[in-house]
């Protein structure tokens, strides 16, 4: 898989990488948001595909204390610059090179400027793993070359998969134990507190622990896997790029995702004032719709300004977000989402399983029944995206409606916006054939629609197709260069 990749990163190498030397190849997946989204942060369940799409990175150590990041392929015409270098004494106080003259995370932070912020989702790892006590010390820097063919701003986990596969190479070259859940949890932390971006666990998760042709199913309390889930034989996703740029560190993303910790710091307040237990709410997903609709969502207000809510609750709980006091917040319609968002992947992960079961009984029928009913369910999720949180767009509503219009029997069953929103990808379930290819109708449909899209915005979507294994699965390399 990685080796397919390999003449391409020696063509980009030139004066970066020194030939002969021992270099570390490693490799991360994208990530499509089938069911949960934005619904992470606040603890629900999601259900999360790999993308055929890879993040690789080649790395070879240093005798010097010098870091230096260079990234390639396709998509970089759109950074403004491609190289970027620091030295691991940037992350120190002094000379010192213990763990009590680590910078903070606020200082590391503002070593990367906006115009080379892409490199602090690469060179913030190796401050995260001395920060996080996953090494005491790193005996010389690094020279870093990635190429991704994830797409950028796409809703797809680009920065997550370059996390993830820069996260491997460094383990691999410095002999590091770190792997698995811990990986994904300290990718995390690079986003979130180098980079500033308050996105949840799924994606790093995903690009880590993610199967080939199944779903992740997560549970985001903090980060539990409950299984994966593949669809019956004739059915499959595949994600539909709307070519409008989605980013998690946008203002309206953290501005929902701010908004969702308030409307849980106000219920957790009333159940206080009321004799109840405040942490019977840890995450919004721990209520049900039900409750929802019987016990809070009146006391809720539809918005409310940052001042508001600091005069009479102060904090939200979010290390993540701040809340800004001329800035105004959905807070009801941020709250409900998750809690619908999570029943709603219960019902969709049931119907999974029982159209699977049908297909397995040989009832193709029952199987189909299932399949419209979690397709219902994704077109559900994408209208409370818009509905709740805004963070829909003209273009990926004008995907769904598309989908949609075709009708099951086009052989497209669903669709809805993946990930942070507000632009990006859409997630659409179709009918497809063997290696998840869609199925002649349904490719009928799609080029439908595709057409209708191109018409009303100039541009036909791009097709994100393809499942390949998680980070995990992917075995690093060690090649001499």
């Amino acid at each position: 898989m990685i080796e397919g990749t390999l003449a391409q990163l020696r063509r980009d190498s030139a004066g970066w990488l020194r030939s002969g030397t021992d270099t570390i190849i490693a490799a991360a997946p994208g990530r499509l948001d089938v069911m949960g989204g934005i619904a992470d942060y606040s603890g629900a369940t999601v259900l999360e595909a790999t993308i055929g799409d890879l993040a690789v990175v080649a790395l070879q150590r240093r005798l010097d204390e010098r870091l230096r990041v260079r990234t390639t392929g396709n998509q970089v015409s759109r950074l403004p610059h491609t190289e970027h270098a620091l030295s691991l004494g940037d992350f120190y106080r002094g000379p010192a090179r213990d763990r009590a003259s680590l910078k903070s995370y606020a200082e590391v932070r503002s070593l990367f400027s906006e115009e080379n912020r892409w490199a602090a989702y690469l060179l913030g790892v190796f401050y995260v793993l001395l920060a996080e006590d996953e090494v005491e010390s790193f005996t010389g820097g690094a020279d870093v070359l990635i190429r991704s063919a994830v797409p950028l701003g796409a809703g797809v986990a680009s920065s997550a998969s370059i996390e993830v596969a820069t996260t491997r190479a460094i383990a691999a070259a410095y002999s590091l134990p770190t792997s698995g859940m811990r990986l994904a949890s300290l990718c995390q932390v690079v986003e979130n507190q180098v980079v500033g971006a308050p996105c949840g666990i799924m994606d790093q998760v995903t690009c880590t622990l993610g199967r080939a042709g199944a779903l992740l199913a997560l549970r985001c309390q903090p980060h539990e896997v409950l299984g994966w889930h593949a669809p019956p034989d004739g059915y499959g996703f595949i994600g539909l790029d709307s070519g409008v740029k989605h980013a998690v560190g946008g203002a309206r993303y953290s501005r929902v995702r701010c908004a969702a910790f308030m409307g849980r710091r106000i219920i957790q307040d009333a159940l206080r004032k009321s004799g109840g237990n405040p942490a019977r709410v840890e995450y919004l997903a721990d209520v049900t719709p039900a409750q929802f609709r019987r016990d809070f969502r009146p006391s809720l207000p539809v918005r409310l300004s940052g001042r508001e809510f600091v005069e009479r609750w102060e904090m939200t709980g979010d290390a993540a977000t701040t809340v800004e006091p001329e800035g105004k917040y959905p807070v009801r319609g941020a709250t409900e989402h998750p809690i619908y968002e999570h029943d709603r992947v219960g019902h969709f992960t049931a119907a999974l399983a029982s159209a699977s079961a049908a297909a397995a009984a040989g009832d193709a029928s029952v199987a189909r029944r299932a399949m419209l009913s979690a397709g219902r369910l994704m077109f559900g999720s994408h209208r409370s995206y818009s509905r709740n949180c805004g963070l829909g767009s003209h273009e990926t509503d004008l995907i769904v409606s598309l989908v949609r219009a075709a009708g099951p029997e086009s052989g497209l069953l669903g669709a809805k916006i993946t990930g942070g929103g507000s632009g990006g990808t859409v997630a659409v379930l179709l009918e497809a054939g063997r290696h998840g290819a869609p199925a002649p109708r349904a490719q009928a449909a799609l080029e439908t629609v595709f057409q209708e899209y191109e018409r009303a915005t100039g541009r036909p979507p791009r097709v994100i197709a393809g499942s390949a294994p998680g980070a995990d699965q992917i075995a690093p390399l060690r090649v001499a260069w």
